[in-house]
């Protein structure tokens, strides 16, 4: 088993290489001066299980580019089986024909992974489950519910604490946290007039002197989770956290979350933080290293991933 990175998200990757005790494979991942990626893998890896890990963030298109060359360069140097850890999956939110004459973009990028050279793929949280459909090889999709379930337990000890979707696509996974910690469901019922942009409308579930903790896949903008927060806080709630599995955080959001009713914005190193992220007094990351190495370790193994869950 060989552990090799790119460029967009490396302490995850050294963190899981630690929980692995295995050191990262020497690679060179590097530009031309056009800014052409340039992949040179510096260790033999014939015949060997090889996980690249590489979260396609920001600059997604970049960092989508440097894994598709780094798989065809395991390819072609013999790598026996060669999986694609992909923490945070770009191109997600095109799962689907929004539009007339829209891509499909998810599925545009899961042919691209295939066909550069990965055997199977590892993700957490896939912004919708239709997506592990879009590909024709394995994909073992984790969730980050555990890491979430621990650290809202020691945090509130179930004190009044009630689960909130921000919308209704984001039900199903706010009740399987609500189910495990026993607490409420609440949902809001929000309007979008068009993109990037969020009203919310009214607040299905009484929320009154709760501690409403907003649970979604990602947060980008953090328009909903913060026209949400307000909307709760008007409501009578007595705080609003949130836990959100990927941080894309882009734009102005870092400031509108530390300028928001949000007493604390909990997400996941799944994308590398920023300066801004790291220094913002309300936010806060979770490490899931540890639950990607244990099912990288089962995948190699070939044991079962799905009963991380159970």
């Amino acid at each position: 088993m060989k552990v090799l990175t790119c460029n967009s998200n490396r302490p995850i990757a050294e963190a899981i290489s630690a929980y692995l005790n295995l050191p990262l494979t020497s690679a060179s991942v590097r530009r031309f001066s056009d800014m052409e990626v340039f992949v040179e893998i510096n260790e033999n890896v014939r015949g060997e299980d090889v996980f690249v890990i590489q979260s396609t963030s920001y600059p997604a298109n970049d960092n989508l580019m440097e894994l598709l060359v780094t798989l065809d360069a395991l390819r072609r140097g013999s790598a026996r089986r060669i999986t694609a850890v992909i923490p945070y999956f770009g191109y997600a939110r095109q799962d689907r024909k929004s539009s007339p004459r829209s891509p499909i973009s998810a599925k545009l990028v899961a042919n691209l992974i295939t066909e550069a050279g990965a055997d199977r793929v590892l993700t957490l949280d896939l912004h919708a489950g239709q997506i592990q459909g879009f590909f024709d090889i394995p994909l073992d999709n984790l969730f980050a519910s555990p890491v979430f379930n621990k650290d809202i337990s020691e945090r509130y000890n179930g004190d009044g604490i009630m689960m909130v979707s921000p919308d209704v696509g984001g039900v199903v996974r706010a009740r399987a946290i609500a189910k495990r910690l026993d607490a409420d469901l609440a949902i809001i019922d929000k309007r979008r007039e068009r993109a990037g942009e969020s009203e919310v409308m009214n607040i299905i579930g009484d929320v009154q002197d709760r501690r409403c903790i907003l649970i979604d896949d990602i947060v980008d903008s953090a328009g909903t989770l913060c026209n949400a927060a307000t909307a709760l806080m008007n409501s009578g709630a007595k705080s609003v956290s949130a836990y959100v599995t990927h941080g894309v955080l882009s734009g102005g959001a870092v400031a509108r979350v530390t300028a928001s009713p949000l007493e604390k914005l909990v997400t996941t190193d799944s994308i590398m933080a920023t300066e801004a992220v790291r220094v913002a007094h309300n936010i806060e990351q979770l490490t899931v290293a540890p639950l990607i190495a244990e099912a990288m370790q089962r995948i190699s193994l070939e044991n079962s991933v799905s009963s991380l869950f159970d």
